[in-house]
């Protein structure tokens, strides 16, 4: 982590102030989000503030504002999936300056912590303990409060993009090249690099080998196109919406299943009989514990391994007879895909613009900050991939 030897500075190279801004709040679960005017104080030490320019809706933001995540606080800023730009920086931080273009990172790196040096995960535990509890580390204080009211509001992953300014900790904020496409980078901030990283970093896969992903959304899609870099010979997508498998077969599944049309068989059944056995790797898209077991054991014996990318709701819990453990399956699970936020998302951004990977083919709907609610409807539906708003211009 850099050293604290630097002074607060906005992109004036003034002290910075505190900025009113529009955000989305969300005050209870199962609720629509209300737009405020709120408050966004400057950054403290080891704290970056963002004016976001672009940003997308991911699952997750469904699935804590349904309810369902225990860590989930309210009243909060939702939002963990968006680009910007560098507005002002508190004491101490080097890596980034203002006018810097950015990636907020739900998933911090710090470079120095037990878990980053040890360099067998991409977890890292210097904010994680605030970043859970809707705080930040320099006061253990939120930085945002309603301007009517003075309520303050919570955090949410570190992150809180359902604003047109944010604060993140320093390690927590990926900077990128200023020549990328902010509108589409702004998906690097978790599905795509999610199912990317769930097929190269966790499950390591390597070419000619077999596999099935189950759930063909955003992060589904990726880890087919993931799979397809790695040059695996089959690649078998598995969605109970046969509206999704022209998309499946257009990021290049060989086969699409409907486990609805196979009511006297388990899904896993199926699988393992069309493949010989069973699939070299499994990729469970969806937070279904139900789907989970079932890729586990439409893996092939004594070497399959699965692995879970969906998050699964509060009190879920997963299970298989030991005998699929026993007999050679590995079950593994990824958090953001195994990569290391800091370093990997700006590799991440030089593939894409070299169009080693894609991103605005996942873009199905463009919309305005004010159309929030009506994204979340959108993705309850199952009508979109990736749904961009737009908070500011570049």
């Amino acid at each position: 982590m850099a050293t604290c030897e630097t002074v607060a500075v906005d992109e004036n190279g003034q002290t910075p102030k505190a900025i009113e801004c529009r955000a989305w709040v969300a005050y209870a679960p199962k609720k629509p989000l209300t737009m405020e005017t709120v408050i966004v104080e400057p950054p403290q030490k080891g704290e970056v503030r963002v004016r976001i320019c672009y940003m997308a809706l991911c699952h997750t933001d469904a699935y804590t504002l349904g309810g369902e995540d225990p860590e989930g606080l309210f009243p909060s800023i939702l939002g963990h999936e968006a680009a910007g730009i560098v507005e002002s920086v508190g004491d101490g931080v080097t890596s980034v300056k203002p006018g810097d273009h950015v990636i907020p990172c739900y998933q911090a790196f710090c470079k120095e912590c037990k878990f980053c040096v040890s360099n067998k995960t991409n977890l890292c535990g210097s904010v994680r303990q605030w970043t859970g509890n809707g705080i930040m580390k320099a006061d253990s204080q939120s930085r945002f409060t309603v301007k009517n009211t003075g309520e303050k509001i919570f955090h949410f992953m570190g992150t809180s993009t359902f604003a047109e300014y944010t604060v993140v900790h320093e390690v927590s904020c990926a900077k990128i090249r200023e020549d990328a496409n902010l509108e589409s980078t702004c998906l690097l901030g978790c599905g795509v690099s999610t199912g990317l990283g769930a097929v190269w970093n966790t499950a390591k896969v390597e070419e000619g080998a077999t596999a099935a992903v189950f759930g063909l959304g955003t992060v589904g899609l990726a880890c087919i196109e993931g799979l397809v870099s790695a040059k695996a010979s089959r690649i078998i997508g598995v969605d109970i919406d046969p509206s999704k498998f022209e998309a499946g077969k257009k990021w290049g599944c060989t086969d699409v299943i409907n486990p609805k049309d196979h009511p006297d068989k388990s899904i896993q059944e199926v699988i393992v009989e069309m493949t010989d056995g069973g699939v070299d790797y499994s990729f469970e898209c969806i937070g279904n514990v139900e789907v989970m077991r079932s890729a586990l054991e439409c893996c092939h014996k004594g070497w399959g391994e699965s692995v879970v990318i969906g998050v699964a709701g509060s009190g879920k819990m997963i299970q298989t007879r030991p005998f699929q453990l026993v007999t050679g399956r590995v079950w593994r699970g990824t958090a953001f895909g195994g990569f290391k936020s800091r370093v990997d998302v700006p590799k991440l951004v030089d593939k894409y613009m070299n169009k080693e990977i894609k991103l605005e083919e996942y873009i199905t709907h463009r919309m305005n900050f004010e159309d929030l609610n009506e994204a979340f409807d959108l993705l309850h539906q199952g009508k979109c991939l990736r749904a961009v708003l737009k908070a500011s211009d570049p």
